[in-house]
């Protein structure tokens, strides 16, 4: 597994537990704003964490933190994925995964083989912008499936979506929820206007308020169980 980062403690990434969170390198979509480019697109210079180092890491923290994040990054690119979790489930902890949703074969296959325990997925746009906010080409396809098997498998689960002004409009708020209909949990996140993000010409970008993206929490509340603003 090719790791990017680690970070040692969170309360907040995995709801009721204490994690740690695990990046994986590369990412098959290059959405304008994500703050990770890094792990997007490795540099040749850009560390890594061996896997020996981690489960070195996660034997000493035993009793200490119950479960780890798996975020990137795209996880499901990693085609030794499975491998890598059930080792980490050996030791004992809970496993979180982060996804985009572009490869429900392997989602699938995790859920199947029970080899994650809490699903968060993202959103990013209204299907027919999709690909204007994640910056490639793909199978649109694939986004609704990975929908439709997180829904479906019985595990915890979270949509969210990254929102910004010049990409998402209230009628977009509107498609995005339908696309989730019935989703147990939808989280809302402000987009944060950084120096270092995939495409830096967002980086001068204003956020929506936080009036404002209350009031769009309010549209995603007529498609999800839970619409909250991170």
């Amino acid at each position: 597994m090719k790791i990017g980062g680690l970070q040692k403690l969170s309360l907040l990434d995995y709801p009721e537990h204490i994690a740690a969170i695990m990046f994986t390198q590369g990412c098959n979509f290059r959405c304008h704003f994500c703050y990770n480019p890094k792990l997007v697109v490795p540099q040749k210079d850009y560390s890594l964490i061996s896997e020996d180092s981690l489960f070195e890491f996660l034997h000493s923290r035993q009793g200490k933190i119950d479960s780890v994040v798996i975020t990137g990054g795209e996880p499901t690119l990693h085609s030794d994925l499975p491998e890598f979790i059930t080792k980490i489930k050996n030791v004992g902890y809970l496993i979180k995964l982060d996804t985009n949703g572009t490869n429900p074969k392997m989602l699938e296959f995790l859920i199947q083989k029970k080899l994650i325990d809490y699903i968060a997925m993202d959103i990013k746009a209204p299907l027919k912008n999709y690909q204007k906010v994640v910056g490639i080409d793909f199978i649109l396809a694939n986004i609704t499936k990975s929908i439709i098997i997180i829904k479906e498998s019985g595990l915890p689960y979270e949509f969210r979506s990254t929102i910004m002004p010049s990409l998402h409009k209230k009628e977009d708020i509107e498609e995005m929820g339908k696309l989730i209909k019935d989703a147990d949990k939808w989280y809302l996140q402000k987009f944060k206007p950084l120096k270092d993000l995939v495409d830096n010409k967002f980086s001068q970008e204003k956020a929506y308020t936080d009036k404002e993206m209350n009031a769009l929490s309010e549209i995603g509340k007529k498609y999800a169980k839970i619409c909250d603003i991170r």
